[in-house]
């Protein structure tokens, strides 16, 4: 068995990316007084969402990750997989925060499209994973 050294490099850049969507919450937090929920305010609720929706998918992805990096899946695989995954989050990350990547409101089409290859990305990054892990395994 191998140490997964690929799996906690994508774990420590996706962690610095938790820690700081977190503190923006909290900053937005404490600048609107709104201690619970969203109050009506879409970029608290954006914020929110992107801090969120972030932890929905990392964790589980990081321990499927090492498993795989420890048992058979080849390193060269792990790597790319986890590059997909980092952007994916990180453009995911960034087109919610505005109002056209979360909520659909006019502006640049940058966002929609961050948005929705963030979203494929994180999908395919968790198919192609579970896929290579399921097929080496057997």
């Amino acid at each position: 068995m191998t140490v997964p050294i690929i799996s906690a490099y994508a774990a420590a850049i996706l962690i610095m990316m938790q820690g700081l969507l977190m503190v923006l919450v909290g900053l937005h937090r404490a600048k609107s007084g709104v201690n619970l929920g969203v109050g009506g305010d879409l970029a608290l609720e954006r914020k929110i969402r992107r801090h969120g929706n972030l932890a929905e998918n990392a964790a589980l992805f990081i321990v499927v990750l090492a498993l795989a990096e420890m048992t058979v899946v080849p390193a060269s695989v792990i790597s790319v997989i986890a590059i997909i995954f980092v952007i994916a989050r990180a453009l995911h990350a960034i087109a919610m925060s505005t109002e056209v990547g979360s909520h659909g409101g006019e502006g640049s089409k940058f966002f929609v499209a961050a948005r929705v290859l963030g979203a494929f990305g994180t999908l395919g990054s968790f198919l192609a994973l579970g896929g290579f892990l399921l097929v080496n395994l057997l």
